[in-house]
C-alpha cells in the first residue's frame, strides 16, 4: 500500500500531500518539468524538417509544370534556404541537383536557377 505524505514540490518548492511517489505539486509543475528535460536535439530536427517542407513548397509552386527556370531572388524572397536540402543528384554531363523531397534546382548561369520535380 502506497502511504500518503507531506513532500515539497520539485519544480516551485510548495508543499502537498500525497503518494509517497509523487514528485510535482500540480499537472502545471510536471508539465514544466518535462519540458525543461525534453532533448534539445528533437526540437533541432524539427526545425530543420520545417525548413525542408517549406523548401518543397516553395519549388512546387514556382514549378507547376515540372520543369521552370526562376531567379535566385524569387526563390530567397519567398523564405527558400539554400543550406537545406534532402540529397544530390550528380548527372553523367556534370551537373548537380539539389533535391527537397521530389523537387530539385541546380544553378544555372547569371543567378538563374533550374527547376525540375523526379519522376515518380
Amino acid at each position: 500500500m502506497i502511504k500518503s505524505i507531506k513532500k515539497a514540490c520539485q519544480i516551485c518548492g510548495s508543499s502537498f500531500i500525497g503518494r509517497s511517489d509523487k514528485k510535482f505539486c500540480s499537472d502545471n509543475c510536471r508539465a514544466v518539468y518535462h519540458q525543461s528535460n525534453k532533448d534539445k536535439s528533437s526540437e533541432l530536427i524539427l526545425e530543420i524538417t520545417k525548413q525542408l517542407k517549406a523548401n518543397r513548397n516553395i519549388l512546387k509552386s514556382l514549378n507547376p509544370q515540372g520543369k521552370a527556370v526562376v531567379n535566385k531572388n524569387s526563390l530567397v524572397s519567398k523564405g527558400f534556404d539554400f543550406g537545406y536540402y534532402t540529397n544530390l543528384l550528380h548527372t553523367k554531363s556534370g551537373n548537380t541537383y539539389h533535391f527537397c523531397f521530389d523537387y530539385g534546382y541546380m544553378y544555372g548561369d547569371d543567378q538563374k536557377i533550374v527547376l525540375v520535380k523526379m519522376n515518380s
